[in-house]
């Protein structure tokens, strides 16, 4: 997850001194448009891309192994919490030793 969000600010740091000298070519009134454009082509959209494969590569860890099931285990980066290891569907960190339930309050 930490990888889409740095390479989105790589790409916004490119494309924002891009945009700066370019706007000298634009006309001022087409220059927003050309920019939000290019802002949601070159940053946004491939970002949003990279999120959905996360999410599609990391489904099947997130929802059926034994560490989607317990507190330790942040399913927004895939890694358990306790040993700051990334869990895969043949490795479990902890092999189930520190594992708990996740306690719901809302019942």
């Amino acid at each position: 997850m930490g990888a889409i969000i740095f390479w989105a600010l790589v790409r916004t740091a490119i494309l924002i001194p891009s945009l700066w000298l370019l706007q000298g070519y634009i006309e001022y009134k087409y220059w927003w448009w050309f920019g939000i454009m290019t802002v949601y082509g070159v940053v946004i959209h491939p970002a949003m891309i990279q999120y959905r494969f996360f999410v599609e590569e990391n489904k099947e860890i997130s929802e059926d192994t034994l560490c989607s099931s317990c507190k330790h285990f942040d399913k927004t980066a895939i890694i358990c919490l306790i040993y700051d290891k990334h869990p895969t569907v043949n490795n479990l960190p902890c092999n189930g030793n520190e594992w708990e339930p996740v306690f719901d309050e809302a019942k």
